[in-house]
Order: structure tokens, then C-alpha cells, then sequence
């Protein structure tokens, strides 16, 4: 990563989202990932893990009467979903194992027979992914260190702060700061820069890979930036 990103701030609540940089050995094997993000300040009353307001919870009740068996099975052929699968066996995950989010989120609600709730932060980052196919997650903003980017780790590297901190293996494809990995690609964010219940300060990300256009990441964040700020 260069030293040039170190000193960047994220971006103003008030930005549109911004292209996050990228490493130059990752860019010139997957010229076309790129990670776009926003800042969020939440004026949703209430914890980020506490209950949903009525109107996410209709939403959720919409998408599980909509998205049934037939639209499942076919997902995946769908341009996006398709693209991420591409990725995915790209960079050498099988997606019919290890699945790309949308796919994950509606074989959940097949097995559940619904999308339950999760809570406000986790309900809303839902209704973005099956509005767009693209997944977005989020990070407490006064834990970061510069803009995201994309890069890979360090052997023993720390995902995130903290003593509790997973180590990483050499060359794995993680979100990062200035100063350390923050969450895997596709993957779990790190427990010490995961909002918490009281957080108001977020930066939302999403991935964007070859066949996914800019327009649909943009929507994604527009989708969960929005829900977030509603009074």
C-alpha cells in the first residue's frame, strides 16, 4: 500500500461515494475490483441491533413474499450474480460452496421461509444486497485510519485491532486502511471496527468486480446511506 493514501481522511457524510485505491500487484491481476464506500451519520432513533422500524420490516416482509423458489434457482444466472460468481471462481472460491451474498441471503430465506429480522443495521444492509445483488457492510467510522482500500495480507497479519484479532495468512485479499486489514473480501468484518449498538459515525463499502457496473455498487450504498438517515 502506498504511503500517499496514509494521511486521507474518509470521505464527508454529505460526499457521494468514493472509489477506494487498490494495490498495484492486486490491480494488475483484477484490473476491474475496486471498492467504493460512503460515509453515513445515522438519524435512525434507536440501537443499530435493536428492533427495525416498521418500514424496513415491510420491506423485509415484501422481498420474502418475492423472492420464492423459481427466482432462487434462476438467480444466479441474473448479470450480477452471475459476475460475482465469475469472481469468485477468479480468485479461487467455489461459489456453490463458499457463496457470493446475494445467493447466501436468498438460500437463507429458503431454509427460513422468510427474511427475519436482524436488527436496524442488519435489516437495512439486507434490503440494499437484494435490491441491487450487490452486498454492502459496514465499519465504525472513528475506528478507521484513512480511506478503504483493497490489498492482500501479511503472513501472522491481524484482521483488525485488538489482542483477540485473527491472523492471516500470506497474500489473502482483505479491505484495509492506512494501517490494517479491516475486513476479508466477501468476508467477515473485524470485531473491534464492526459498529455497535450505539454507533451514529459508519462507513458503508461495496465490491465491485468485472461485469457489475458502478451504477449498481452506487445504488447499493444510496439504498443503506438512505435508510440510515431517515429521522
Amino acid at each position: 500500500m502506498s504511503a500517499d493514501h496514509a494521511g486521507d481522511a474518509p470521505a464527508a457524510a454529505d460526499a457521494a461515494p468514493v472509489v477506494g485505491w487498490c494495490a498495484s500487484e492486486v490491480e494488475q491481476e483484477l484490473p476491474d475490483l475496486r471498492v467504493h464506500s460512503c460515509a453515513v451519520r445515522v438519524a435512525r432513533r434507536g440501537a443499530l441491533t435493536g428492533g427495525s422500524p416498521p418500514d424496513v420490516e415491510a420491506r423485509l416482509r415484501e422481498a420474502s413474499s418475492s423472492i420464492r423458489g423459481a427466482r432462487a434457482i434462476s438467480m444466479r444466472r441474473e448479470p450480477v450474480p452471475a459476475a460475482y460468481r465469475v469472481f469468485f471462481l477468479q480468485i479461487g472460491m467455489d461459489p456453490d460452496v463458499e457463496r457470493t451474498p446475494i445467493e447466501a441471503a436468498v438460500t437463507e430465506r429458503m431454509l427460513r421461509g422468510g427474511f427475519p429480522t436482524g436488527g436496524l443495521l442488519e435489516d437495512v444492509l439486507l434490503m440494499a444486497l437484494l435490491d441491487t445483488g450487490v452486498a454492502v457492510w459496514a465499519l465504525a467510522a472513528e475506528t478507521l485510519d484513512g480511506p478503504l482500500g483493497i490489498r492482500t495480507s501479511g503472513e501472522g497479519e491481524p484482521l483488525g485491532d485488538g489482542p483477540h484479532a485473527a491472523l492471516l495468512p500470506q497474500g489473502r485479499l482483505v479491505v484495509a486502511d492506512a494501517s490494517r486489514p479491516l475486513a476479508l473480501l466477501f468476508g467477515e468484518v473485524a470485531p473491534a471496527h464492526a459498529p455497535g449498538a450505539s454507533s451514529r459515525e459508519l462507513v458503508l463499502f461495496g465490491i465491485q468486480v468485472a461485469g457489475v457496473p458502478t451504477l449498481y455498487v452506487e445504488e447499493a450504498l444510496w439504498s443503506a446511506r438512505t435508510a440510515l438517515e431517515q429521522p
